[in-house]
């Protein structure tokens, strides 16, 4: 019978082969099985991963239930090779996510982020491209509706102005999607592009968007400037530990397409699944989540009921 670390292996093999990425089970399963080996535990108990789990002190409960939540998916799969194995029951540290409102920028705000941004410092370490990467980028999540993590794997390949069309291949699941974009857009990225290669040249990084060494630009940096841009456009108040994300661009995204829709007369709810697709939503109900979250899609919504009963024999 293999180990636990053995099983441990194939299972994130398993898992990561049918499109999960796995990262944060990847990093924290491993820690189970050490913590699993330290007690010389032949098989998965639920009480040992409450144990487990319940280990970091200065965590919020809802890290002890994800904790659990990642041992449960592993035990369910070790408990086929291994009928000792106890999948814990999911009474235990039940914990319901609340699911925080985003904001929704309206366009001056986005007006005031892309300025903010051409007014990035410019001289050394930074560069005079760094400016036009983050008001090209922000721009960009702001009329795609792009997940960060898709902007920033984004390489020139990927890009074809011509067309008009974006090609993501690090969406989630290890899916792919094709993204048409405005003439518009297309115009601005071209722009960036031009500049892109008249200051770095053809030899570096195939990402659209990098950093000073020309390297693919890091998340984390791209956050950090995000904040400061906020502060100074009045979105995050200085010192402020919450505020505006860069994931709100997407739901601003899918709110106006939603409330375009419904002032154009179209049926957003047989239209949904376009826009399912377009953002790359594993699940429609992903996307349906808009129509029953936002106060103004809800009018709209009770507004085009209204027109129905009025207009009915």
């Amino acid at each position: 019978m293999n180990t636990l670390g053995q099983a441990l292996s194939e299972y994130l093999d398993l898992r990561r082969g049918l499109g999960f990425k796995m990262r944060d089970a990847g990093l924290l399963l491993p820690r189970f099985v050490a913590f699993m080996d330290e007690r010389q535990a032949p098989y998965i108990t639920a009480q040992l991963a409450l144990e487990w789990a319940q280990q970091a002190q200065t965590v919020q409960p809802a890290e002890w239930a994800r904790r659990l939540c990642f041992v449960r998916g592993f035990a369910r799969y070790r408990r086929a090779t291994d009928g000792r194995t106890e999948v814990p029951p999911s009474e235990l540290l039940p914990h319901r996510s609340t699911r925080a409102r985003p904001h929704i920028y309206s366009e001056e705000e986005v007006l005031r982020l892309l300025d903010a941004a051409l007014q990035l410092p410019t001289k050394w370490p930074s560069t005079p491209l760094r400016p036009r990467v983050f008001h090209c980028l922000l721009g960009l999540l702001s009329v795609t509706g792009l997940r960060i993590s898709e902007a920033l794997d984004l390489k020139l390949d990927d890009v074809d102005l011509q067309q008009g069309v974006l090609t993501i291949r690090a969406a989630k699941l290890g899916r792919w999607r094709l993204v048409p974009i405005h003439a518009s857009t297309v115009t601005a990225l071209a722009d960036y592009l031009l500049r892109r290669e008249q200051l770095l040249g053809a030899t570096t990084s195939r990402f659209v968007f990098v950093s000073s060494r020309g390297t693919r630009l890091d998340i984390g940096r791209v956050h950090r400037v995000f904040y400061t841009l906020s502060r100074q456009t009045g979105l995050r108040a200085h010192g402020a530990s919450s505020g505006p994300r860069l994931h709100d661009f997407r739901h601003r995204f899918a709110v106006l397409t939603l409330l375009r829709w419904y002032q154009a007369g179209d049926d957003p709810a047989r239209q949904l699944s376009v826009l399912s697709t377009y953002l790359g939503h594993v699940y429609v109900a992903g996307t349906y989540w808009y129509l029953n979250a936002w106060p103004e899609l809800m009018a709209q919504a009770m507004a085009r009921l209204e027109r129905r009963w009025g207009d009915a024999p």
